[in-house]
């Protein structure tokens, strides 16, 4: 252990504690831009500057240690004027028009700035003027990074993909996309986890909210909307609302006084989806012999991008079911457009989802097959749909809950769990236990597959048939687990992969609450909410037998094939809409 003094107070830590968590235990809060526990502790932005009594330089706390009997200063004088100083700095290198930006109000170098009280810049700007390809999903803001590196560290240590590197030298210094290529040249996932964790509006998401109102605005447009299961967790943080308040009914009322027409649950196609991938699980598993394992998911278009860029050798091995979001907007512009007698063609559908990369599906020429135009015509991050919120001058936390529409709007709990990572896994399962047994599991029979871990595995037993199975979330851990199933390391039936680290739960699309990993205790909403639906199997969803009994027939089905089901070999990484390039203003 180790004796030392912060600012007047006497502790004791243990060694190789860092000044900064040392602070922690006295309650002390340093102020920093660049710093992430465990992957970007590099004091970048020397904003976390302390002083140490003896000691002529300041240093850095997020990356200097403790020694036994310092004395340290976090906001002495000298302190507060180098930090002042570095982030005045920083500022001249940042576009500063916060009220056009969509970190406003959620910026730490707002923040930052607001709390050291600089309000007026000493030094003269200069902002860079690179070029980014418009209308590709992910967009990066040059003029607003704070060359903090935290994009590069997510990329390279969580994700393990190298999209972003330092480029330039000395004052000409920046952070793009690796290897000097454009961003539709490079295999990002789109996975937003760069976003997510980005301190500034540096990185963020296109944005589609004006499609939206101009077909919410057009009398001839029927708008039907559809929410994820993850966004019912996560909705409600930027409103301050209590995970309690803000369930998936009062989002429902907040969209129809948007003037959405129809709002269904994406978890009615998410029991679609477990129907025809459960089945397509088990059609593969009986002719074994002319197969090759493991089969894995195909919800997450992230790992779809991803492994069609990484190992396109095993995309025959995807399961060929559409994504929940794709099936709805499949099923939406033909058997709903039936049941409302609508010309489909003037159906716009739009779905809320907690991902960057179903931007990119919906864009996505091969996965299109309800015949009029796209399926889905505008997907909405979480973070989205909360400023189209706001726009409105909604006070949500006023709003009376509002059932969703039927008949999509009934859902199982297996469904609700997608959102979690294992969730796709353990939702499947229950369903072809049935498939093979008639006969339902305990719903909660397959928990195993449960957790945060970055990879997990297990095996269950199915009338007598052993079922080895995997589940990775995150990228890295999908390149372990792929590299170790190559190497003859390891050998599965069924793997669940999800893009982001904890599933759609901390997708690229929610919610950014700085320093905070939410996606565990997002998944664990999702959880209680399976154990409070009276439905827990996809197969009893009483909608998802009515649309076959009325519509598709039967699981994998003609119909079913040639609606709910696609190639992904077909899938184009590059959809047309990301090929002109434009100068930065």
């Amino acid at each position: 252990m180790v004796n030392i003094n912060i600012d007047k107070y006497s502790i004791e830590v243990p060694e190789g504690t860092t000044i900064m968590d040392a602070a922690k235990k006295c309650h002390i809060s340093i102020p920093k831009l660049c710093y992430m526990e465990g992957l970007n502790e590099i004091g970048a932005c020397r904003v976390c500057v302390v002083e140490i009594e003896g000691r002529e330089r300041l240093v850095t706390s997020c990356n200097n240690v403790v020694e036994e009997g310092m004395v340290i200063y976090t906001n002495s004088p000298k302190v507060r004027e180098a930090r002042k100083v570095n982030v005045e700095l920083i500022l001249s290198q940042h576009d500063s028009n916060c009220a056009t930006c969509v970190r406003s109000r959620n910026c730490l170098l707002q923040t930052i700035s607001n709390d050291l009280g600089i309000i007026d810049l000493p030094y003269k700007k200069k902002l860079s003027k690179e070029k980014w390809t418009e209308g590709f999903p992910l967009v990066r803001d040059y003029e607003k990074c704070i060359k903090c590196m935290r994009c590069i560290q997510v990329c390279d240590k969580i994700q393990d993909l190298h999209i972003w590197d330092v480029a330039g030298t000395g004052s000409r210094t920046d952070v793009d996309v690796s290897g000097n290529i454009r961003i539709e040249e490079s295999n990002c996932s789109l996975c937003g986890q760069c976003i997510t964790h980005c301190p500034t509006g540096a990185l963020r998401e296109r944005d589609d909210i004006d499609q939206v109102m101009q077909a919410l605005a057009d009398p001839e447009k029927t708008v039907l909307v559809q929410i994820a299961p993850a966004v019912r967790t996560s909705w409600g943080e930027y409103f301050g609302l209590k995970r309690e308040q803000a369930t998936v009914k009062r989002l429902a009322a907040a969209l129809r006084r948007v003037g959405f027409d129809y709002i269904f649950d994406t978890s009615f196609t998410a029991d679609l989806t477990i129907m025809e991938e459960g089945s397509e699980f088990i059609k593969r598993l009986k002719n074994k012999e002319n197969e090759k394992f493991p089969i894995f998911t195909s919800c997450c278009p992230g790992w779809i991008r991803f492994v069609k860029s990484q190992h396109p050798d095993m995309v025959k091995q995807l399961s060929t079911a559409k994504s929940p979001q794709q099936m709805f907007g499949a099923i939406a512009k033909t058997y709903y457009a039936k049941l409302l007698n609508i010309d489909p063609s003037k159906i716009f559908s739009v779905s809320i989802m907690p991902c960057v990369a179903k931007k990119y599906e919906a864009e996505v020429p091969a996965v299109n097959s309800a015949g009029s135009g796209r399926d889905v015509d505008v997907v909405l991050t979480t973070r989205e749909v909360e400023r189209l919120i706001r726009s409105e001058n909604i006070q949500v936390e006023h709003l009376p809950e509002e059932e969703l529409d039927t008949p999509f709007g009934i859902a199982s709990g297996a469904a609700v769990i997608f959102g979690a990572t294992g969730g796709v896994m353990e939702a499947a399962l229950r369903s072809a236990y049935y498939l093979v047994t008639g006969k339902n599991p305990d719903p909660d029979a397959f928990k195993d597959v449960r957790g945060m871990d970055g990879w997990k595995e297990s095996v269950f037993n199915i009338d007598g048939i052993e079922i080895k199975v995997a589940i990775a979330s995150g990228l890295g851990n999908a390149r372990k687990l792929i590299e170790a199933i190559r190497s003859g390391e390891v050998e599965y039936d069924f793997v669940e992969i999800m893009a982001c680290p904890g599933g759609c739960a901390g997708g690229g699309g929610q919610p950014i609450c700085e320093g905070q990993e939410l996606a565990c205790e997002r998944s664990e909403v999702l959880y209680g909410l399976d154990k409070l639906n009276e439905i827990r199997f996809s197969h009893e969803n009483p909608s998802i037998i009515k649309c076959y009994e009325d519509y598709l027939g039967e699981p994998l089905s003609e119909k079913s094939h040639e609606l709910l089901h696609t190639d992904k070999s077909e899938w184009e990484l590059n959809p047309k809409c990301c090929e002109k390039k434009v100068e930065k203003r």
